[in-house]
Protein backbone atom coordinates (compact mmCIF):
# COMPACT_ATOMS: atom_id res chain seq x y z
CA UNK A 1 0.00 0.00 0.00
CA UNK A 2 2.80 2.03 0.78
CA UNK A 3 4.54 1.86 -2.84
CA UNK A 4 0.90 2.61 -4.54
CA UNK A 5 0.61 5.65 -2.96
CA UNK A 6 3.46 7.31 -5.02
CA UNK A 7 2.27 5.73 -8.35
CA UNK A 8 -1.35 6.86 -8.18
CA UNK A 9 0.16 11.02 -7.78
CA UNK A 10 2.58 10.09 -10.72
CA UNK A 11 -0.62 8.65 -12.59
CA UNK A 12 -2.38 12.38 -11.53
CA UNK A 13 0.48 14.77 -12.47
CA UNK A 14 1.29 12.64 -15.99
CA UNK A 15 -2.52 12.89 -16.53
CA UNK A 16 -2.36 16.94 -15.99
CA UNK A 17 0.81 18.31 -17.64
CA UNK A 18 0.83 15.92 -20.72
CA UNK A 19 -2.93 13.99 -21.45
CA UNK A 20 -5.09 16.80 -20.48
CA UNK A 21 -3.40 19.34 -22.42
CA UNK A 22 -2.42 17.39 -25.44
CA UNK A 23 -6.60 16.19 -25.77
CA UNK A 24 -7.35 20.00 -25.58
CA UNK A 25 -5.55 20.67 -28.40
CA UNK A 26 -6.58 17.72 -30.22
CA UNK A 27 -9.48 18.96 -30.09
CA UNK A 28 -9.07 22.66 -30.66
CA UNK A 29 -7.22 21.32 -34.16
CA UNK A 30 -10.52 19.16 -34.88
CA UNK A 31 -12.59 22.10 -34.55
CA UNK A 32 -10.45 23.98 -36.95
CA UNK A 33 -10.68 21.44 -39.52
CA UNK A 34 -14.49 21.11 -39.07
CA UNK A 35 -14.69 25.00 -39.95
CA UNK A 36 -12.51 25.04 -42.74
CA UNK A 37 -14.90 26.16 -46.22
CA UNK A 38 -14.32 27.27 -49.43
CA UNK A 39 -12.03 30.71 -49.67
CA UNK A 40 -9.93 30.36 -46.07
CA UNK A 41 -6.41 30.80 -46.25
CA UNK A 42 -4.26 28.08 -44.53
CA UNK A 43 -0.78 26.92 -43.59
CA UNK A 44 -0.21 23.59 -43.99
CA UNK A 45 2.50 21.73 -41.69
CA UNK A 46 5.00 21.42 -44.60
CA UNK A 47 5.03 25.81 -44.82
CA UNK A 48 2.91 25.93 -47.95
CA UNK A 49 0.01 28.72 -47.20
CA UNK A 50 -2.57 28.51 -49.56
CA UNK A 51 -6.47 29.39 -50.24
CA UNK A 52 -8.83 26.47 -49.98
CA UNK A 53 -10.77 26.06 -53.02
CA UNK A 54 -12.46 22.44 -51.94
CA UNK A 55 -13.01 20.45 -49.54
CA UNK A 56 -13.27 16.90 -49.47
CA UNK A 57 -14.11 14.49 -47.12
CA UNK A 58 -10.32 13.69 -45.84
CA UNK A 59 -8.33 16.40 -48.29
CA UNK A 60 -8.63 20.18 -49.19
CA UNK A 61 -7.68 21.78 -53.02
CA UNK A 62 -5.28 24.32 -52.36
CA UNK A 63 -4.50 27.46 -54.79
CA UNK A 64 -0.57 28.22 -53.53
CA UNK A 65 0.26 30.43 -56.63
CA UNK A 66 -2.16 31.63 -59.50
CA UNK A 67 -3.76 28.26 -61.49
CA UNK A 68 -0.96 26.41 -59.12
CA UNK A 69 -3.42 23.73 -56.97
CA UNK A 70 -2.49 21.09 -54.65
CA UNK A 71 -4.33 18.13 -53.23
CA UNK A 72 -3.33 17.98 -49.38
CA UNK A 73 -4.60 16.07 -46.21
CA UNK A 74 -6.86 17.83 -43.86
CA UNK A 75 -4.64 16.25 -40.84
CA UNK A 76 -1.67 18.66 -42.79
CA UNK A 77 -3.58 21.64 -42.17
CA UNK A 78 -1.59 23.58 -38.82
CA UNK A 79 -3.65 26.31 -38.44
CA UNK A 80 -5.50 29.52 -40.42
CA UNK A 81 -4.85 32.44 -41.31
CA UNK A 82 -6.88 35.55 -40.35
CA UNK A 83 -6.57 38.37 -42.63
CA UNK A 84 -6.79 42.07 -40.98
CA UNK A 85 -9.15 44.56 -41.89
CA UNK A 86 -6.95 47.55 -42.71
CA UNK A 87 -8.29 49.31 -39.91
CA UNK A 88 -6.87 47.00 -37.31
CA UNK A 89 -3.84 47.10 -38.75
CA UNK A 90 -3.71 50.84 -38.37
CA UNK A 91 -4.77 50.77 -34.87
CA UNK A 92 -1.91 48.45 -34.48
CA UNK A 93 0.21 50.29 -35.43
CA UNK A 94 -0.69 53.39 -33.47
CA UNK A 95 -0.41 51.97 -30.46
CA UNK A 96 3.46 50.65 -31.33
CA UNK A 97 4.22 54.00 -32.40
CA UNK A 98 2.56 56.07 -29.29
CA UNK A 99 5.44 54.45 -27.11
CA UNK A 100 9.00 55.48 -26.57
CA UNK A 101 12.21 53.53 -27.75
CA UNK A 102 13.84 52.58 -24.62
CA UNK A 103 17.50 51.56 -26.69
CA UNK A 104 20.54 50.97 -24.61
CA UNK A 105 22.55 49.95 -26.95
CA UNK A 106 24.69 52.94 -27.42
CA UNK A 107 25.48 52.74 -23.32
CA UNK A 108 26.61 49.23 -23.72
CA UNK A 109 29.25 49.83 -26.30
CA UNK A 110 30.74 52.85 -24.25
CA UNK A 111 31.37 50.76 -21.43
CA UNK A 112 32.31 47.92 -23.22
CA UNK A 113 35.18 50.52 -24.82
CA UNK A 114 36.14 51.98 -21.49
CA UNK A 115 36.66 48.57 -19.84
CA UNK A 116 39.27 48.10 -22.31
Amino acid sequence: MQMFFPLVIFVVIFYFFIIRPQKKRQKKHDELLGSLTRGDRVVTAGGFIGIVREVKDDSLILEIADGVKVRVLKGSVSSKMVTETPDAKKSVKDETTSEPKNDNTEDKGEDSDEAK
